[in-house]
């Protein structure tokens, strides 16, 4: 009996046969698409599925309104490129508009949240406190930041020139009409709307790098801008990358703060590249031209993050 016993043990712990590929559970090989099938379904139905269409959109002079849209091929393309047409200037202006947002907007948004966090990742009391109050205003939306500051910053009837009027300051700044006060209006509320994300971002990666190294940079004689530089930035280059790349891709994107501060003032100035996609898609019901501005201005980002990965890529030593 007691060898009929282990006889039993010996084939149940038997590895598989050779050439039959071991199935634990009876799991089958096609199990983990299975788990990737609802990931799938919802990126093609929601990012793949748009891409294409706004390609074939692109391609066509499609109005809304109108049931014939015949196909003009890279016609809408090409009047992005051509000055003699229509929308020549108005797109390159939008265009420049966004270039000059982003780089303003884009060095402030990296900087000082960077800073905010290296502060609050020192132990003091109240700190808790601090991190929050920092965050919160990112958890408003972006039409309460817009209305709201939209009052703030009006320049007849805003607190904000009247409280600089109590200091003796200029009270007729014109903070949303006026060149460069628009701008500056626009970076300002958007640094201080959405620094706390990148605040809290950075202190994650702070708080992922080892006390040691800086144990080990005091032992050394290094100071703190030393220790800065040697431990604290190659330590955060990964979550840089991602600062950085999603920074000016949010800055690149900006919509709603133009639209609902300064409206597009004064003129057309302030008016961003996704406005003038949404102006031209909506109300003039040009879906097939704002498709691709939309595809031109998805290209260029493209390159900004691939030259973004590059500057920050890996080195290996």
């Amino acid at each position: 009996m007691a060898d009929v016993i282990e006889a039993g043990a010996a084939r149940t712990d038997a590895p598989p046969p050779a050439g039959r590929p071991y199935r634990a559970g009876g799991s089958g090989r096609f199990t983990p698409y299975l788990f990737l099938a609802p990931y799938l379904l919802i990126f093609g139905v929601f990012g793949l599925l748009p891409v294409v269409l706004g390609v074939w959109l692109s391609l066509h002079q499609w109005d809304f309104q109108l049931p014939n849209r015949p196909f003009v091929g890279l016609d809408n393309y090409a009047e992005l490129f051509s000055a003699d047409s229509v929308v020549y200037a108005d797109w390159w202006q939008a265009v420049r508009a966004t270039a000059i947002f982003t780089v303003a907007s884009v060095p402030l948004l990296v900087t000082v949240p960077l800073g905010l966090a290296l502060l609050l990742n020192r132990a003091f009391p109240g700190r808790t406190f601090f991190r929050a109050v920092y965050f919160a205003p990112y958890v408003l939306g972006v039409a309460v930041i817009g209305v709201l500051w939209r009052f703030l910053l009006d320049a007849n009837l805003g607190l904000v020139n009247r409280v600089a009027g109590v200091f003796g300051l200029p009270a007729d700044t014109p903070w949303l009409t006026g060149m460069p006060w628009a701008w500056i209006s626009l970076v300002g509320v958007t640094v201080w709307w959405t620094c706390g994300f990148n605040a809290v971002i950075y202190l994650a990666g702070l708080q992922d790098i080892s006390p040691e190294l800086y144990e080990a940079a005091t032992m050394d004689g290094a100071g703190t801008w030393d220790k800065f530089r040697n431990v604290t930035l190659p330590g955060l280059r990964p979550v840089l990358l991602f600062v950085v790349t999603t920074t000016v891709l949010a800055s690149a994107n900006m919509f709603g703060q133009s639209f609902l501060i300064t409206q597009g003032a004064p003129g057309t100035e302030t008016r961003t590249v996704v406005w003038y996609i949404v102006q031209e898609g909506l109300r003039d019901n040009d879906a097939g031209r704002a498709a691709a501005m939309s595809v031109v201005f998805a290209l260029l980002l493209a390159l900004v993050s691939v030259a973004n990965f590059r500057l920050f890529r890996y080195r290996e030593d």
